[in-house]
């Protein structure tokens, strides 16, 4: 179990939004890596949007399998070979609510495939509102030096924020 999570980096989003979140130069010395958003994008139609990871500027290999809780479809399976990683909210869910997301990376510096999982959930005040619980993975053996999270569809809105950390098993 790891004994100690350090802040490597943090990001806010200021006025105007941001179109993506993005941690670079993430040095290699810890064993894993924990990554927190508590986000929500300009986008409109769903009361939710899917954000996708890109590590190391890649666009391929990815693949995941996604559990889902709707509160107003009840519960469903999905997997895909995208980049996407969770949902957060969008601009038509409740006024000023924001989305939680945590991402876990083993082994991250290693020199096999990323497993990554996430947790994920949208916030809303209303009958729908999204839990996900995300395995992904990203067949590559380069260690992760950089993480990139883009909604789908518009920006992240001012005041979402990003929190990365370097977890040690000392």
């Amino acid at each position: 179990m790891p004994n100690t999570f350090e802040l490597i980096a943090s990001s806010t989003v200021g006025s105007g939004g941001a179109a993506s979140i993005e941690f670079t130069s993430i040095p290699a010395t810890y064993t894993d890596l924990c990554l927190k958003l508590s986000g929500r994008t300009s986008s409109t139609g769903s009361i939710y949007e899917w954000v996708y990871i890109k590590f190391n500027s890649s666009t391929t290999g990815y693949s995941y399998r996604l559990l889902q809780g709707n509160g107003g479809n009840g519960f469903g399976s999905y997997s895909g070979t995208s980049q996407y990683s969770g949902d957060i909210p969008d601009g038509t869910a409740t006024a000023s609510t924001f989305g939680n997301y945590e991402i876990y990376i083993p082994n991250y510096a290693g020199s096999t495939n990323k497993s990554f999982s996430v947790d994920a959930v949208t916030e809303n005040n209303g009958t729908l509102a999204i839990e996900d619980l995300v395995a992904g993975l990203w067949s590559n053996t380069a260690a992760i030096t950089a993480v990139n999270f883009t909604p789908r569809n518009g920006s992240f809105v001012q005041f979402s924020t990003a929190y990365l950390y370097g977890v040690k098993n000392a």
